[in-house]
């Protein structure tokens, strides 16, 4: 009951047991526990109580029925499932055995439906750009497009430039300042394909000189620091060039601001550990500690700078190796077919 739970306006809860469920778009979204998503049910039930036991007594007596079946759910008197279905993909639920595997949580990924993406206003089919002659003005180019900030919705604009690294390749760096709030964001995207072979990079962190090395940790890449049993997995923190100081200061950021550690769902002995783990990175930052940096991407596109270039640099390695088929799943590579296309056109001709 003290699991974190994050549930979007657009996701459904279920609870099969009872034929009990919340649907879309009926509550805002919220930050909570498990708990927490029984006791707003529970609330809501019991708002309307009073005056339904003067005008339907049945209506009334059954809904306390209901009420006292879900407050026995709180109590946990009896197993149950709880379901959250959620088309947009942003709910979540906490796996408090994280990063070990939990037996009684069960993620499914699913494609939406045309009616699902309708109803989150989505367009069924994206338009194409044509880019074949606009390649090398995008290098010495800045462009803009309009957006809203994230924080405030607020209309403001997104600037997007070419980059190319040095020994690595072209990658888009897009920047959005907020002129209402001050809210500033940054993200970077590969600029080329995957590549066929998946990269691992390690660096042995050996003093305060490391931290200005540049780095460029792709939105599919792993971050692993084994000394601190730290792994921080794909996705998280999105894509960053940055340097090695930058990047272990949004770790720590990203850890000092988990929600988890907040409110009704939060533990002194895990916000213990959170800033005892805090405390290590701040000792790698200032050369304190010796670590090894690990930046797993299957798909290839991340890069940490080589100060020794284009000599070897001797505290970093670079391996390259096959990627399993679970991890070609996760790029969604396995369903892309990319070779035969003559020889299907001319049995269809």
């Amino acid at each position: 009951m003290n699991r974190g739970v994050v549930k979007t306006d657009c996701a459904t809860a279920r609870v099969p047991e009872l034929d009990f469920e919340i649907p879309a778009f009926s509550q805002k979204g919220a930050l909570t526990t498990l708990e927490g998503i029984l006791d707003r049910a529970i609330a809501g039930l019991e708002q309307d109580q009073p005056d339904r036991r003067k005008t339907d007594t049945e209506v009334a007596g059954k809904i306390d029925e209901f009420i006292s079946k879900l407050k026995g759910l709180k109590e946990v008197e009896s197993d149950f499932t709880f379901i959250l279905d959620d088309p947009s993909g942003n709910s979540f639920v906490e796996n408090p055995h994280a990063p070990q595997k939990d037996n009684a949580l069960e993620v499914t990924h699913y494609r939406r439906t045309a009616q699902q993406a309708a109803l989150l206003g989505i367009e069924a089919e994206a338009s194409e750009v044509d880019s074949a002659d606009s390649a090398d003005d995008l290098k010495n180019e800045v462009l803009q497009f309009s957006t809203n900030c994230p924080e405030c919705n607020a209309p403001t604009s997104t600037n997007m430039k070419l980059v190319q690294i040095p020994h690595f390749k072209e990658v888009i760096i897009m920047a959005t300042n907020c002129d209402a709030c001050g809210h500033r964001t940054n993200e970077v995207k590969s600029g080329g394909a995957i590549e066929p072979l998946g990269t691992k990079i390690t660096l042995h962190v050996t003093g305060p000189e490391d931290m200005t090395r540049d780095i460029l940790k792709s939105e599919t890449c792993k971050v692993q620091i084994p000394e601190l049993e730290f792994e921080l997995g794909m996705g998280a923190l999105g894509g960053k060039f940055t340097t090695l100081e930058g990047l272990l200061k949004d770790i720590q950021s990203l850890v000092e601001k988990n929600p988890f550690t907040l409110g009704d769902g939060s533990c002194p002995d895990k916000a213990e550990k959170l800033s005892a783990f805090g405390r290590k990175l701040q000792q790698i930052v200032e050369g304190q500690m010796k670590v090894h940096l690990i930046l797993d991407d299957p798909a290839g596109n991340s890069y940490l700078q080589n100060v020794y270039a284009p000599e070897e640099d001797p505290e970093l390695r670079v391996e390259r190796y096959e990627r399993l088929f679970e991890q070609n799943e996760e790029l969604g590579l396995n369903d892309i077919k990319t070779e035969g296309y003559e020889a299907d056109f001319s049995s269809h001709q």
